[in-house]
């Protein structure tokens, strides 16, 4: 099923494209003043969430239902051909783990996306955001988020006709409903693969802090790619602190960089929210390890999603002496003294947080130089 909405200064092939897809996908249309209507006049107060692709509103249509309305930003380069295309695309995109879209709109100048509306927002609220936006997520919650997210994310690699790679994994495009389970959303960024496609260069789009260096540097995506995305991400979900905005020690270490010296030391459990108070160690510590295994420098060493889904399962082990270096993307010039005093930040997960990126051009990355070989992985 597809969805799309066109007015009438769109042209005769813009129609016939829109109608075309429209009358063989049997489509729900979205007009301009309904979702304007919906949104209050997309006020501020409906505001729910925004990035470079747009502005996300909440809306309650006629029928009472709670929907999320993404206007996109008008320096948006698609052209219609292209945006209905990826509509088709998403349409046809079920599962429990994914957001689920409902319809859209194309009007005049006006482009926008309706989805379902998930009552938690962001994982990056609940985990990351203002402490007035957070919600309480013990070791079972945050378990279920990391399995929901690796399922979703399992089902764009593996089981999507064409498969696609999301391009964009991170904590603000994990939402989360009224159970807190988690879906991922905006497919703005996707791109579909065929079997026989090994990885394709292109413009980078992403987050620092989530992107794999090979893409960030050399515009190589593949699934690997968002594996790495995936890894930054539980280490996340685990330690409660952003790899954006957040360094520690003497030399300010991002993130990964520094659970990867956690590991050296044998401190793994060291990089836990100090607010989680209970939780099993030995599970704990797999789930940072299978993070670790899929941020590893050489995109070929990393696993794949199903390989990542059992592992978090526990349904097959793996041989830790495999595991190698993370590709890690920071400023060679940077220092304590152009970020910020050491004293903002000092070892340990009890040292504050900095508020400066830590790399904000990509100018060099520490890649592990290891041989390039699959992830070692036995069955249980």
């Amino acid at each position: 099923m597809s969805f799309c909405c066109f007015g009438k200064g769109r042209s005769a092939n813009a129609r016939d494209e829109a109608e075309d897809i429209s009358a063989a996908n049997n489509v729900r249309l979205f007009s301009y003043n309904e979702l304007r209507s919906a949104t209050r006049n997309f006020g501020a107060m409906n505001k729910v969430g925004g990035g470079g692709f747009g502005v996300v509103y909440k809306g309650i249509l006629r029928d009472e239902t709670q929907v999320a309305v993404k206007s996109l930003s008008a320096e948006s380069s698609q052209g219609v051909r292209e945006f209905l295309t990826e509509l088709d695309m998403i349409s046809n995109i079920r599962h429990p783990n994914l957001v689920q879209l409902l319809g859209c709109c194309i009007e005049g100048s006006s482009r926008m996306l309706v989805y379902e509306y998930l009552e938690n927002n962001s994982l990056a609220n609940a985990l990351l955001g203002p402490k007035s936006r957070r919600i309480a997520l013990d070791w079972p919650r945050r378990a279920g988020i990391c399995m929901g997210t690796a399922r979703g994310l399992e089902f764009l690699h593996e089981e999507a006709e064409p498969h696609i790679v999301h391009r964009d994994i991170k904590a603000s495009n994990v939402l989360l409903d009224k159970d807190l389970v988690p879906k991922i959303g905006d497919f703005g960024l996707a791109k579909l693969f065929p079997d026989n496609v090994t990885h394709i260069s292109t413009r980078v789009a992403g987050t620092m802090g989530y992107l794999a260096p090979e893409y960030a540097q050399f515009g190589q995506l593949t699934k690997k790619a968002d594996i790495y995305s995936f890894g930054v991400l539980v280490l996340e979900i685990i330690s409660g602190r952003s790899s954006t905005k957040a360094a520690w020690g003497e030399d300010l270490m991002v993130l990964l960089e520094w659970t990867w010296k956690m590991r050296e030391e044998e401190r793994l459990l060291d990089i836990l929210d100090p607010e989680l108070e209970e939780y099993p160690e030995e599970e704990v510590l797999r789930f940072i390890k299978v993070a670790l295994f899929c941020t590893q420098a050489a995109a070929q060493q990393r696993p794949s999603m199903k390989q990542v889904v059992e592992m978090l399962s526990n349904k097959i082990t793996f041989n830790e002496k495999m595991l190698t270096k993370p590709g890690i993307l920071r400023n060679p010039d940077h220092s304590s003294k152009d970020t910020g005093s050491s004293s903002n930040s000092s070892q340990g997960h009890k040292g504050k947080r900095s508020t400066t990126n830590t790399y904000p051009n990509i100018t060099s990355s520490n890649i592990s130089s290891s041989p390039l070989s699959m992830t070692d992985v036995e069955p249980r």
